[in-house]
């Protein structure tokens, strides 16, 4: 055993690979959802070499992508938990599964929630109701510079946001909000996250800033946790530290967007030799996805392709990668939510001496549970491990 052991975790952000087993349960667009499959078909084909290399193409027919030959590990996992959001998909990754439904709110937040909010900003807020978050800003933006006040809406998904300029309010002051908010989202109404959504710009020209936060609620104890107990370095990158809400987290690094996301993961792979660096990819999900725009998807996924290549020289010897997704958003279907998708897994170390199939992995909680047997940790109640499978060398 080495303790130079470390795990790079990449997280794809909506990138999801074809309808899951319990897509009707989410509505026709999910039935038809296939993220990755219709952004390759929309460009004429992918070009992505390197995850050609290992396994994409291994997974599902897309077109550009051929099968690998070459000594990787492909798979793909469906989600147990209940919702097809961030929340629900990276809690499950490390061994919590959300067996209810968290609280959604297609009518907007009821008086009980708003009014004490309201009385704690001093005005009335904007909008409550769900709606796409470039829209909003738009058709509210204005008013809100002139009075103050906060522009409340939601989604889908189970989350309350908070949009305001940043001239307006400062980010400060929207984060103070964004707590008051989440300490009374609690009970029937504790959704998974409150998100701070601050703009810039003026009517016609606004646009949303790098400085987004999350609040998240708290599932209780993870691998992460487990991994830090042991004393591994556990870097959460992007959006990573705001999800588990700092929990089971060492260090979380901000990101601007997906090439900042890549530069700093490899800046943190030459800082950290040993633990887990795990990161977060927001752009496919927040600037194509939900956007309907399967051209900028398959680019954005094309560019990735290009850093993971930078990753991929830079790994040691002792180091294992894994490539995944939380959910799908598929932008050629009707609407712009998420999808109910099987995610990819591809999984690869430079010891590996043969091509291994992983199969369809009934949770995601299995890739948490290879990430705790790989570091030696008590392994979660949910979730099987794959690590054994794929091991190859004794090395390990």
């Amino acid at each position: 055993m080495t303790s130079k052991k470390r795990w790079i975790w990449i997280v794809l952000d909506s990138v999801g690979c074809g309808a899951a087993p319990d897509a009707s349960h989410y509505g026709t667009s999910d039935e038809m959802s296939n993220t990755l499959a219709h952004i390759a078909q929309a460009k004429g084909g992918l070009y992505v070499p390197n995850m050609e290399k290992l396994g994409l193409g291994n997974i599902l027919e897309i077109e550009g992508v051929k099968p690998s030959h070459q000594p990787t590990a492909y798979g793909r996992m469906q989600e147990k938990s209940h919702g097809k959001d961030t929340t629900n998909g990276h809690w499950e990754f490390v061994g919590v599964v959300l067996e209810q439904d968290l609280p959604v709110y297609p009518n907007g937040f009821p008086n009980e929630i708003i009014q004490p909010f309201e009385a704690y900003v001093g005005k009335p807020v904007l909008c409550n109701r769900p709606a796409s978050g470039t829209e909003v800003i738009e058709e509210y933006g204005a008013i809100h510079m002139e009075t103050g006040r906060p522009i409340v809406y939601t989604s889908a998904d189970s989350v309350f946001q908070i949009a305001a300029h940043e001239e307006i309010v400062t980010v400060q002051q929207l984060y103070d909000w964004c707590e008051k908010a989440r300490a009374l989202l609690t009970g029937p109404h504790a959704v998974g996250r409150v998100i701070a959504r601050p703009f810039i710009g003026k009517p016609g020209a606004f646009q949303r800033t790098h400085h987004r936060k999350d609040f998240s609620l708290n599932f209780g104890h993870t691998v992460l946790n487990s991994l830090q107990t042991a004393g591994w370095d556990i870097i959460g990158i992007g959006k990573i530290y705001d999800i588990y809400g700092g929990s089971g987290i060492s260090k979380g690094i901000h990101t601007d967007n997906n090439e900042d996301g890549m530069k700093k993961l490899l800046q943190a792979m030459r800082e950290y030799s040993s633990g887990l660096l795990y990161i977060n990819l927001v752009d496919f999900d927040s600037l194509y996805g939900h956007r309907n725009n399967p051209i900028g998807f398959a680019q954005a996924v094309e560019e990735f392709d290009r850093w993971l290549g930078k990753v991929l020289s830079t790994m040691q010897d002792s180091d294992v990668l894994c490539i995944t997704a939380d959910h799908g958003c598929d932008p050629t279907t009707p609407g712009t939510d998420h999808s109910r998708e099987w995610v990819p897994l591809l999984v690869y170390h430079k010891q590996m001496n043969q091509l291994h199939s992983l199969g369809d992995r009934s949770t995601f909680a299995d890739l948490g549970a290879t990430v705790a047997e790989f570091f030696g940790v008590s392994l979660p109640e949910i979730g099987e491990s794959f690590w054994k499978s794929i091991q190859d060398e004794a090395m390990f």
